[in-house]
């Protein structure tokens, strides 16, 4: 064979090679739309698969697209309305005879948006509780008919509503799917009503998962990140796999990326469904603690084997934990039998039971195991103040880079602190300190050291004097958060030198 024949040969067997190739990453990614989707009639589940071939998104988007909805809501106000005090002079001289009407109210009106999606064939839907709060007038729309809707329930603790219409016939609607199986990077479908753009499709993958943004209750965040395109208008509608099966509900974006949006995890609202449809409302058992995570450095400075178990940061004073002997720096590991790796395998449970129900908690404090049965209860109410503890002497420990004073009652005063709080204030922080690392910053109160109550700048200076050098020493802290009323606590565990 010649030279010239063998390079086209070789040549025909690359193209040939990579008409095949692309054709199975395309298959392997699911995107290569040959196969129709099969879809059931109204008043059934929408199911969604792709006889003799793979499914397309434009498949997929229109068998999901008949239970989307988009939602207005109207908000109706009463204003006194003011009359201008020169109106008298600015009426035309004819009018000016005419008595002033005296101040009357006004109704102003202010309207919003947002998307959902249907869930059963007699009309209930799924929203975001933003979208609708405060609302007093709902308007639902379907392919093309308007409804007027009705609140069944919400729950602002996962930002959650469900809504009802009465459409006189049986609807199509959308399967609740798995979203604890998803994994990062599988293919996501939204679709929604963005800036009033009705049923607008976007498709992304699964960025991320398990995300806290402090939006609503962070106790119960554990948003779905996608870079499937969310925006104003999208809240509430359904985030969904490609078997059509919803796993996420649209809720939340990042102002300042490009495609960083968020959605509740399905199984968030499966969780509380019955409550909702049932109730109107959802309640939770409580506990009454704050907790965290531990990471291998609090495993070490706690002489754990892992990091295994939820960290205790405070106890409210009055609720179930305080009254059963729970401490703060207590880990719990243990509920019920079942074990407790991070703080979202313990929030999961007892918000899962209702007040009144009695659980058993096994907690590691220092060297001892225990067990504490607890009655969980409802939200808290605030403890009784204890008297403050007045110390004006200052103090400073250069290994730790730090300065610090005593409570005084014009600290406590000026800063928000409350009498029932004992420790020093951090006056000084040198900014490459192992302190300032470990998040302590000033205006932080340090309330304990290894477990030991401080109360004076005397008994801060003993209890670090009084720990070895190499040992981990475990500061518990106490921070007033700027944006809210409540208080911020976690350990800072730093090596002695």
């Amino acid at each position: 064979m010649s030279a010239s024949r063998s390079r086209h040969f070789f040549t025909f067997m690359l193209v040939v090679g990579a008409v095949v190739f692309g054709m199975v990453l395309a298959g392997g990614l699911q995107i290569t739309p040959v196969g129709n989707a099969a879809v059931t009639g109204a008043g059934n589940a929408i199911t969604v698969s792709a006889p003799g071939g793979t499914l397309g998104f434009a498949d997929l988007a229109e068998a999901v697209e008949p239970a989307v909805v988009s939602i207005a809501a109207a908000t109706f106000e009463e204003q006194q309305r003011r009359q201008n005090p020169l109106e008298f002079f600015l009426r035309p001289p004819g009018q000016r005879e005419r008595q002033r009407q005296p101040d009357e109210p006004q109704r102003f009106r202010s309207d919003s948006g947002g998307s959902g999606f249907v869930i059963s064939s007699d009309g209930l839907i799924v929203t975001n509780h933003h979208v609708v709060r405060g609302a007093d007038k709902l308007t639902v729309t379907l392919g093309d008919r308007p409804y007027e809707a009705e609140v069944k329930g919400t729950d602002p603790a996962t930002d959650l509503a469900l809504l009802k219409i009465e459409a006189g016939s049986s609807l199509p609607y959308l399967q609740l799917g798995d979203s604890d199986s998803l994994r990062v990077g599988d293919w996501v479908m939204a679709i929604g009503s963005p800036l009033s753009l009705d049923h607008t499709v976007t498709v992304g993958v699964v960025s991320a998962k398990d995300r806290a943004l402090g939006i609503s209750d962070i106790s119960f965040e554990n948003f779905i990140q996608t870079d499937a395109a969310i925006n104003f208008g999208n809240s509430g509608g359904p985030l969904v796999n490609l078997r059509g099966q919803v796993i996420g509900i649209a809720t939340a974006i990042n102002y300042g990326a490009e495609n960083i949006g968020f959605a509740v995890p399905v199984k968030t609202l499966q969780d509380i469904l019955p409550q909702l449809r049932e109730d109107g409302r959802v309640s939770r058992g409580y506990l009454g603690i704050e907790i965290t995570n531990l990471d291998f450095k609090d495993a070490e400075a706690f002489q754990l084997d892992s990091p295994d178990g939820a960290l205790v940061q405070a106890v409210v004073a009055g609720q179930p934990a305080e009254n059963a002997g729970l401490r703060h720096g207590d880990i719990i590991v243990q509920v019920d039998d079942r074990p407790v790796r991070d703080t979202r395998d313990l929030i999961n449970y007892v918000a899962s039971k209702p007040p009144g129900t009695r659980v058993t908690v096994e907690v590691i404090r220092g060297d001892d195991r225990r067990s504490l049965q607890i009655e969980l209860g409802e939200r808290p109410g605030l403890g009784e103040p204890v008297a403050a503890i007045e110390d004006d002497s200052e103090g400073g420990i250069d290994w730790l880079g730090i300065e610090f004073q005593g409570l005084t009652s014009g600290l406590r005063s000026n800063h928000g602190i409350a009498d029932n709080v004992s420790g020093i204030w951090v006056t000084s922080i040198e900014p490459d300190s192992a302190l300032y690392e470990e998040g302590v910053r000033v205006g932080d109160v340090i309330a304990e050291v290894n477990g030991r109550d401080i109360e004076t700048v005397n008994d801060f200076e003993a209890a670090v004097g009084e720990t070895s050098s190499g040992s981990y020493v475990r500061f518990y802290v106490q921070r007033m958060d700027p944006n809210s009323s409540r208080v911020i606590s976690f350990f800072a565990p730093v090596r002695k030198p």
